[in-house]
């Protein structure tokens, strides 16, 4: 039978493990402009910033394998709620939280591998005061914030790079976001920013007639 403490250090265990291996994830940063919901990274392959639903929008760091079946679900649940309900029924809010159901039930269940994975999910509102973001750890819990959010390797540099981002202010134009996000995501890193980085930077756009309002403002092949 497993007692109680043998229970907290498994757990404790395996979160050490977990932490290690996402250590040198890539961060990823998020801002509310007045012209939308702009989010930024840099990948050494494999792409990272996805759309998950019209106004909906997905990035994270860890296992690609973690990510891609993260991905996956989101898409899942965001279309069969579009389908069987209404496009209104499909929120980040809604999103997350399905998703986050089966992360904490793996990082819970010793008898499973955990979910290598921090995800970053935000939703578009009509104004950047309304737009909405999630981030999902690896133990299932999330935290919901406002105007702007970041994901890094670890919560503390994460925590920095998200006051840093406050600095941004929302009437800022797109590509001088960039500018300054590229900064930021540089100031994550203590001494050398690792080479050969792929840039990515997709804009969901607030206004605008556009049947598709994601644009592509940073992008390399295959994206």
């Amino acid at each position: 039978m497993i007692s109680p403490y043998d229970w907290q250090e498994g757990v404790s265990n395996r979160a050490q493990y977990i932490e290690e291996r996402l250590a040198q994830g890539l961060p990823v940063l998020a801002i509310s402009l007045n012209d939308g919901l702009l989010m930024y990274s840099r990948r050494r392959q494999s792409r990272k910033v996805f759309e998950i639903y019209d106004r909906i929008i997905f990035a994270g760091l860890g296992q690609q394998s973690d990510l891609e079946a993260i991905r996956a679900a989101a898409l899942e649940f965001a279309s069969r709620e579009g389908y069987q309900r209404s496009e209104d029924d499909v929120t980040v809010q809604r999103v997350a939280t399905t998703v986050s159901g089966p992360i904490k039930q793996a990082f819970a269940d010793f008898r499973t591998a955990p979910v290598v994975a921090r995800s970053l999910f935000a939703e578009l509102g009509a104004t950047p005061e309304k737009d909405t973001y999630y981030v999902i750890d690896f133990d299932g819990d999330y935290a919901v914030a406002r105007l702007r959010s970041a994901i890094a390797g670890t919560l503390d540099i994460g925590s920095k790079l998200e006051t840093a981002l406050s600095e941004i202010p929302t009437a800022t134009e797109p590509e001088a976001a960039i500018a300054k996000l590229s900064d930021i995501f540089d100031s994550s890193f203590e001494g050398t920013v690792p080479a050969g980085l792929k840039e990515e930077a997709i804009l969901i756009e607030r206004n605008t007639l556009r049947e598709d309002r994601f644009r592509v403002l940073r992008a390399v092949e295959g994206i």
